[in-house]
């Protein structure tokens, strides 16, 4: 078992000991985890779908894709029934884009909303995959659904995301302060402050992005944002504070991947155990039968931060951006042409992100290709 700090990266095999020795101490998450996400799948749809939430909300969480597998399971009598309720369906495409699922996430949630227009979370859903698959104006007219729903603030700060990727990021950094403005609650303050912390990071503004990832965290600690924000820190050779940020975060394979760059970065030989164990883990996902297409850009960071592999990281973000086109999957994808010295890839990419109207200050032409230096 690895622990989350440096003393612990160098894993020895476990001898049978006591039954009082203590082998491993969970994390927080699956410590304090509600009892709903264990429990015997109720037939109850309200509890049901209380259940398939706790579940959602740990899988987000901790980074453990086997709370999508909780989800599912209380999902299980109405999970791809035709005559799901609506709100099933949002429940089975939010699980269903957790794991990659593009595809028939967009098929439930269309049909969700067919049936009940004004379903809120249903719209913010599928907003988020069309900005997934880096399309703009859908994700606006989503965005709008969300407004007719009765939900204002989201549907203000969908539109402000939207638009941000678009390049409007003056507005959107004024719209986000006026968001937190009138916003109360910690949870939903960190949630505005980390959008923010994206938008000002697309428009080029790091330290004001540094700020507001600070913001965020300080609020709730939570493994998206902390895993964005040790990406700027990386990319602005902060090594160890982007380890200090990793620390305590769950150990997912997005993790590893940045404190073996880190420690890479600083010279520090630990950084193999961490490429052993990702390799391990590559390894079961493929013993398991797992569609590896759906791990592409986990996999192309691999390839080009740890294995030097700048030609096999571009072949696997080539493949990633034929199902995600987040802007790091487009940076992912350039950085690996640039550095594999293939001009050609390079001025097809930038064409597409042009194409696709994303604006995005990391993406310009010139940035650099090593890591630490450029997301």
């Amino acid at each position: 078992a690895l622990a989350c700090n440096a003393g612990a990266w160098a894993a020895a095999p476990i001898a049978p000991g006591p039954d009082s020795e203590v082998v491993e101490t969970l994390g927080a998450i699956t410590r304090s985890r509600p009892a709903s996400v264990l429990a015997t799948p109720s037939g109850d749809p309200t509890q049901a779908a209380g259940r398939a939430r706790d579940a959602i909300t740990l899988a987000r969480q901790s980074g453990d894709a086997r709370y999508w597998g909780r989800a599912q399971a209380a999902l299980a009598p109405w999970w791809d029934k035709a005559d799901a309720p609506a709100a099933m369906l949002v429940l089975q495409a939010t699980v269903q884009q957790g794991r990659h699922e593009f595809a028939p996430a967009r098929s439930n949630l269309e049909r969700a909303l067919a049936r009940e227009p004004l379903q809120a979370q249903g719209w913010l859903t599928l907003a988020a995959l069309e900005r997934l698959a880096a399309r703009y104006e859908p994700a606006l007219r989503a965005c709008d659904g969300v407004q007719r729903a009765g939900q204002s603030l989201y549907a203000t700060a969908c539109r402000l995301e939207t638009r941000s990727m678009q390049g409007q990021h003056g507005a959107a950094r004024q719209g986000y302060q006026e968001l937190l403005a009138h916003s109360t609650g910690p949870g939903l303050r960190s949630w505005i402050w980390s959008l923010l912390a994206e938008s000002e990071e697309r428009a080029g503004q790091d330290g004001a992005a540094d700020v507001a990832y600070r913001s965020s965290l300080e609020l709730e600690n939570d493994l998206y944002t902390a895993t964005a924000y040790s990406d700027l820190l990386l990319r602005r050779r902060d090594f160890q504070l982007a380890l200090a940020t990793l620390k305590p975060l769950p150990l997912t394979d997005a993790v590893l991947l940045r404190q073996a760059a880190a420690l890479r970065a600083l010279g520090d030989p630990r950084w193999s155990v961490l490429r052993s164990d990702l390799r391990e883990r590559e390894a079961a996902l493929r013993q398991r039968g797992d569609d590896m297409q759906l791990h592409g850009r986990e996999l192309a960071l691999v390839a080009l931060w740890l294995d030097d592999d700048a030609a096999r990281a571009l072949q696997l973000a080539q493949s990633n951006l034929e199902l995600q086109r987040e802007p790091l999957d487009w940076w992912v994808a350039l950085q690996a042409a640039r550095r594999s010295g293939n001009g050609q890839a390079e001025r097809d990419l930038l064409a597409r992100v042009e194409v696709a109207g994303l604006k995005d200050a990391r993406l310009a032409t010139g940035a650099s290709g090593r890591r630490g230096e450029r997301r």
